[in-house]
């Protein structure tokens, strides 16, 4: 395969950074966008030369054209499962923004069709790519600060305010609220780089008359041992978002704060550890992964346990996603 031709389903913010990172790649050629906004589109295709782009509203016209090898899923959550399986059925390989799906059954099946297709599905989890988490998870896989007896998470984002009256407020297309959204990363971050098994938790949850939950706070047991926290706040006067982890163990413990390390062992001076290099990004390994350079590097397995820790702390809060239904949307982006 000499050039691989790529689709997109959505043409929201986010398909500008995978269409950014695809214009860099030698050997890869953006042919096609579907998106039920003319508008989206048209944004698309002026910012990065796609004039020869064909248009299309709906993606089942996308897909019946047959022109691409491959599609990059950027619409809304809820229309991400039925998006991608469409997509793997007519034998195009799939990178899917997160979350993969909204539900763990959906995730399941997205899995099976990927399975049946024989094409690549990978989810950007854009973090299992970054410096500072390739170490967090190589220190603590090989025992750096020992066995771990705690982790906190907390994500701080102005959220409920930014996304005021966007899809990411309307259950029928968002499939929840912060935690489904900016959240799903930090599950991902969570599970990914501790190989921990949530157990038990416990929930604390405000929606602050939004349509959808804003703040979740969550005590968690793992199987391992271990204890924990997340916390999940949209309700923030912060212009950028803060993130932060602690990850303490036996022997010493990880900091982040923002994209900075601090390694602190028991009885020594903390320290900045030298952090790997970035090698390669979503769209770069998604790309190699087809030429067959790797296998897929963020596979649905890891969507999966997301999105099925992200229903383990709704359930445990009482909180329904309503309504279920999906919207008969053709294309992807809703403005």
């Amino acid at each position: 395969m000499d050039t691989i031709r790529i689709g997109f389903i959505g043409c929201g913010n986010i398909a500008h950074s995978h269409a950014l990172r695809m214009s860099q790649l030698e050997g890869v050629e953006i042919v096609a966008l579907a998106d039920p906004g003319e508008r989206g589109r048209q944004l698309l295709k002026q910012k990065f030369g796609l004039e020869q782009a064909a248009e299309f509203d709906s993606h089942t016209d996308m897909l019946a054209s047959d022109t691409m090898d491959a599609v990059i899923i950027c619409s809304p959550h809820t229309l991400h499962a039925r998006h991608a399986e469409e997509a793997l059925m007519a034998g195009k390989h799939v990178l899917i923004e997160k979350p993969m799906t909204c539900s763990s059954e959906e995730a399941k099946r997205l899995m099976s069709a990927a399975e049946r297709s024989g094409k690549k599905l990978q989810v950007s989890f854009q973090r299992h790519f970054l410096p500072p988490f390739l170490y967090i998870r190589s220190a603590i896989a090989d025992g750096v600060i020992g066995k771990l007896t705690s982790v906190t998470a907390t994500l701080l984002q102005d959220w409920k305010d930014a996304q005021k009256g966007t899809w990411r407020q309307m259950p029928e297309l968002s499939g929840g609220g912060m935690l489904m959204d900016s959240g799903s990363h930090i599950i991902d971050v969570l599970l990914w780089t501790t190989g921990l098994t949530p157990q038990h938790v416990a929930v604390q949850l405000e929606c602050h008359g939004s349509p959808v939950e804003v703040d979740t706070f969550t005590s968690i047991r793992f199987a391992e041992g271990a204890i924990g926290s997340m916390n999940i706040v949209g309700l923030v006067p912060l212009a950028k978002l803060k993130e932060t982890y602690a990850f303490i163990g036996e022997a010493g413990a990880i900091f982040y704060d923002n994209g900075r390390i601090t390694l602190q062992l028991n009885g020594q001076e903390p320290v900045e550890p030298k952090l790997p290099e970035a090698v390669t990004d979503p769209d770069r390994s998604f790309i190699d992964a087809i030429r067959g350079k790797h296998e897929v590097l963020v596979p649905a397995e890891y969507a999966l346990k997301v999105v099925t820790f992200t229903e383990t702390i709704y359930a445990a809060a009482g909180y329904e996603v309503v309504p279920a239904k999906q919207p008969d949307v053709a294309g992807g982006r809703v403005s």
